[in-house]
């Protein structure tokens, strides 16, 4: 059976994690907002499993030293596997329509 690998979210993760929150508590209310988060943590959580499942980053820079990206709705995920550590680092929770690989350099 294949071992599962950890998820550790770096705090800038936590903080989008907390800011996309606050947005959809404001923008559609409690309910609305604890299902999205829910929603993204799911995404991530199948990384445990799966943690190559994400596409390599289209950026050639982030490519190069390996991150890779899920997506939940308008949401991308940044992150780095590291095989020897068996852990599966998030770095950054942000939305898609902005210029975001820049945060990941």
């Amino acid at each position: 059976m294949q071992q599962e690998y950890q998820i550790k979210y770096l705090r800038a993760a936590m903080r989008d994690l907390e800011g996309i929150a606050q947005l959809y508590l404001g923008l559609a209310g409690a309910d609305s907002a604890e299902k999205f988060i829910d929603e993204i943590l799911h995404t991530v959580d199948l990384l445990r499993t799966f943690p190559y499942s994400g596409a390599l980053h289209p950026d050639m820079v982030l490519a190069e030293r390996e991150f890779r990206k899920v997506i939940c709705r308008d949401y991308v995920c940044g992150y780095k596997v590291i095989d020897s550590e068996k852990t599966v680092y998030i770095y950054r929770i942000v939305n898609g329509k902005t210029d975001y690989p820049q945060l990941l350099y």
